[in-house]
């Protein structure tokens, strides 16, 4: 057995006829080989746009949690930012 055929694995599953008519002219209208190959492409799109979202989502999370953190307890000046206070205060005399 080949290492390709060793990686592979199957999903079976039943479906409406309507549902398996629909795939079929789907695949077909869509260019693909076979309805497997419409299938599994179809669902691999689908997982990675799910996957992307949750991707999306802790990035915003861990970003909500760090803005906070430095609302909360905001970091002293630096000397650039001392510089731009001055700056402005010459500027705008405030």
């Amino acid at each position: 057995m080949g290492q390709a055929q060793q990686d592979q694995s199957r999903i079976d599953f039943k479906i409406l006829k309507s549902q398996k008519e629909s795939f079929q002219r789907a695949a077909h209208v869509g260019g693909y080989r076979t309805v497997t190959e419409f299938l599994v492409s179809s669902a691999q799109e689908k997982a990675d746009s799910i996957f992307e979202k949750e991707r999306m989502i802790l990035q915003s999370e861990r970003d909500k949690k760090l803005f906070f953190m430095t609302i909360m307890n905001p970091p002293a000046p630096n000397s650039k930012l001392k510089q731009a206070v001055k700056d402005y205060t010459v500027e705008f005399g405030m």
